[in-house]
């Protein structure tokens, strides 16, 4: 039934109005900051891909509100979906889908309509749309993984991720479990946000900030990284990128540069390829939050004659 309904929602149209290579451990973010006074068309970065994973549409802890801004934002030739953009686990115990969610899918569906080749590669959260692989579902195309060719030449893996989970593969209770408790997680951290929004301060994810404390939790992204890093290494390609672990990332292991464009749950991060073939990490929210600094910032007073150096 979810399935259906799923699919049915994807095939809908829209009636709406319309890295280089780096030392370990280092991250690239891209700060792109527009003038509020500048026409929207002028305000979109031109780029030449988008990666974007772990939406969890069908959650409460799922960010629409900066993802539709961040879409309307961009211009790309390639726009990959790289799992877990739907939460089917969570559909399953429960219809949740509010309007913002709709305006997500129909914005990426418009994108598809004027030109830009969406590719979704289904993860573990929307693992029922695996069943349609080799599928183009309005204008989306339905893939288990891809290879990307970047601008510079580089040959990328794109995959979600999960099946360099050992717990997803080998113990599916325990990450149920584990889901389970990271929604009350979220849920904390939509209500901490709640009462930040009414302070008059910016978006700021608790459990990005909680899990980067747990020791194990930072094992855990180190070991994945690897994984997934020599997986690459085995496929003769110059890079991989993926998401499932909501944690953005540029690394470097060896010959393969390892990629994770995060999550638009915790992060709100993308991954983006620039017309020359740069790679680098887009942080939406600490756009959002260096936007609402300067919304907020008093106006420089005029400069008198003894403030002027040049006096």
């Amino acid at each position: 039934m979810v399935s259906m309904s799923l699919r049915a929602l994807i095939e809908s149209k829209d009636t709406s109005s319309t890295s280089r290579k780096q030392s370990p451990r280092s991250r690239r973010f891209l700060n792109w900051h527009a003038e509020d006074d500048v026409p929207e068309s002028d305000k979109r970065m031109s780029l030449r891909t988008v990666w974007i994973s772990d939406v969890h549409l069908g959650t409460t802890g799922c960010n629409a509100d900066l993802l539709l801004d961040f879409l309307k934002s961009i211009d790309c030739q390639t726009l990959y979906l790289v799992g877990d953009i739907i939460d089917g686990w969570r559909l399953k115990r429960g219809w949740y889908w509010p309007s913002r969610h709709n305006d997500v899918v129909r914005r990426v569906l418009k994108m598809a309509k004027k030109g830009t080749r969406v590719v979704y590669i289904p993860g573990n959260h929307d693992e029922m749309l695996r069943d349609y692989i080799g599928l183009n579902l309005g204008g989306v195309e339905l893939a288990a993984e891809a290879i990307h060719e970047t601008a510079d030449g580089r040959k990328l893996l794109v995959l979600h991720g999960d099946e360099f989970d050992s717990v997803v593969l080998y113990a599916r209770w325990l990450a149920f479990l584990g889901d389970f408790a990271y929604v009350l997680l979220l849920k904390l951290n939509v209500a901490f946000n709640a009462v930040r929004r009414r302070l008059g301060l910016p978006y700021w994810s608790l459990s990005a900030y909680l899990k980067k404390k747990v020791k194990n939790a930072v094992e855990y992204v180190s070991c994945f990284e690897e994984a997934v890093a020599h997986a690459a290494l085995d496929r003769h390609v110059d890079g991989v990128v993926c998401g499932h672990i909501h944690s953005a990332e540029i690394r470097q292991f060896g010959a393969v540069t390892y990629y994770n464009d995060g999550d638009w749950v915790e992060s709100c991060t993308a991954l983006v390829e620039r017309a020359d073939g740069h790679i680098e990490i887009i942080d939406w929210a600490e756009h959002h939050r260096r936007r609402a600094l300067v919304a907020v910032a008093p106006a420089s007073p005029a400069p008198t004659p003894k403030d002027n150096v040049y006096a």
